[in-house]
């Protein structure tokens, strides 16, 4: 079955699995399998004010919406665009007199929709919003509260005068946004700031280990010619080779964690048994697990004592961190790090977790030798556990060249920054901006280090003068999130 713009892929029933997609061609790492604009999307309630509600990028300056006061968009071109699906909502939050939460607002948007185009396939919707998968009935006791209090609090906010939709229907709404739901991020891709349902991704399964990516793509209205504007999207891509026939899956989780722990966050947000070949055989878990090689193995009753100073360290990280003591922060790495280090092996997720925080507060508080030292281990272990195209990687290898760099550590800077433009060319593609940015900074350590090679001496003194004369560009302060994960679930 195929609709506009989607003959390269097909729905099929997935065994065991239900629906899921299929490809109709051979892709190569780095294609795009589809783009498709979001049926619908809001930005999160904390960042309504500081991000634009059509293209959902970062501005300093917006503009505010004249009639309502909520809404903010970057210029009149991105209000021109959001007008017919603002237009109700305008009204409706002016006669409620306030915004509701953004759950609400997805929810409302979906049904304007659906009363201007009905419930059917719309436009090169492989499947209907009505077709969805709402898993109401696998509801705990306190998701269905949250369920009869978001009904409650939408009948309150949808005007009387629109289409009046069945209890049943509205509930099957919050059903597909809680399950469903993707997560939009800024465009530099780095914070959460919005959610969105995209029909056609929604059928794309799980898998730990997947063969395709999916990345936001905020969509471009700078062109002074509208017919040049991009849409806002997101994009599935291929990460290898693809054959005709294949499913298609994407990771709904970060790789990151033991197979067991995946699953059980799996089961607990998506309510599915995760049945991927490396949750099956528990690949990658002994890696994850690896304790100190060597003639003097440590007992098991250690390993066990110092892996619960890990968890019981990380806890305190993260107090540390809500609290912006970045110093303390420090400290508790470099005490953890000390008990780690002679009994985990070089890939235990426990040892990488503690290197990847303090390699990142290091490069803030601009102790950049040191952050070095930790990103490099943590790039080492991560090259051995993630997929060689995986955009976690690519980040992660990124912010370790980018602390070389200012570190002063050319050589391996500019091959760690190298390295991570090869993977997001293929997670996120030559126009991304962060691929840009990468970009960048690629010919200019390459320049750099054709200066290093010729003349070690006079390098290291232009780059003091230079550091001298302009203050080294700072690290953006650590952020107690992780990277946005595929799909918004409402905690």
């Amino acid at each position: 079955m195929t609709k506009g713009g989607m003959e390269s892929v097909e729905v099929f029933t997935a065994e065991g699995k239900g629906r899921g997609l299929k490809a109709q061609k051979e892709f190569l790492p780095g294609d795009v399998i589809f783009a498709e604009p979001a049926y619908a999307a809001v930005v999160f309630d904390s960042l309504t004010h500081v991000i634009c509600h059509t293209c959902f990028k970062r501005q300093e300056r917006l503009h505010r919406c004249g009639q309502c006061k909520f809404a903010y968009y970057c210029d009149r071109t991105c209000q021109r665009a959001a007008w017919l699906n603002h237009k109700n909502e305008c009204s409706a939050i002016k006669r409620h007199g306030k915004a509701p939460t953004e759950n609400i607002r997805l929810a409302a948007r979906i049904l304007w929709k659906i009363e201007r185009e009905g419930s059917g396939l719309s436009e090169g919707c492989l499947v209907s919003i009505d077709e969805l998968q709402n898993h109401v009935e696998s509801f705990g006791e306190e998701e269905k509260k949250e369920l009869r209090a978001d009904v409650e609090s939408f009948l309150e906010f949808w005007p009387p005068h629109c289409q009046q939709f069945g209890m049943q229907f509205i509930s099957h709404i919050f059903g597909v946004i809680s399950c469903n739901g993707f997560t939009l991020s800024d465009q530099r891709g780095l914070q959460a700031v919005g959610v969105g349902i995209f029909p056609n991704l929604c059928q794309a399964n799980h898998d730990c280990w997947p063969n395709c990516t999916v990345v936001f793509n905020n969509g471009n209205h700078e062109a002074v010619r509208s017919m040049f504007h991009t849409q806002m999207r997101i994009e599935l891509r291929a990460l290898n080779k693809i054959s005709p026939g294949d499913e298609l899956t994407v990771s709904y989780v970060d790789f990151l964690s033991l197979s067991e722990e995946r699953r059980k966050q799996l089961k607990k947000q998506y309510y599915f048994d995760c049945t991927c070949e490396h949750c099956k055989k528990q690949l990658k878990d002994d890696l994850m697990l690896a304790v100190k090689a060597g003639e003097s193995k440590p007992s098991a009753d250690t390993v066990k004592e110092v892996i619960q100073l890990s968890k019981d360290t990380l806890e305190k990280i993260n107090k540390a961190r809500m609290e912006g003591h970045y110093h303390e922060v420090v400290k508790l790495c470099r005490d953890c790090l000390k008990k780690q280090e002679p009994v985990l092996g070089d890939t235990n997720i426990y040892l990488l977790r503690i290197l990847s925080i303090a390699s990142e507060v290091l490069s803030y508080l601009q102790m950049f030798e040191e952050a070095a030292d930790y990103a490099k281990r943590m790039v080492d272990g991560y090259l051995k556990i993630y997929h060689p195209n995986n955009a976690q990687l690519g980040m992660a290898v990124m912010r370790a060249g980018v602390t070389h760099w200012h570190a002063g550590l050319i050589e391996a800077g500019h091959g760690l920054i190298c390295k991570a433009y090869a993977i997001l060319l293929i997670t996120h593609g030559p126009s991304h901006p962060i691929t840009k940015d990468l970009e960048v900074m690629r010919v200019q350590t390459e320049m750099e280090l054709r200066m290093f090679q010729q003349n070690e001496f006079m390098y290291h003194k232009m780059r003091e003068a230079a550091l001298k004369n302009q203050k080294i560009q700072v690290m953006p302060e650590p952020s107690n999130e992780n990277a946005p994960s595929l799909f918004h679930k409402k905690e």
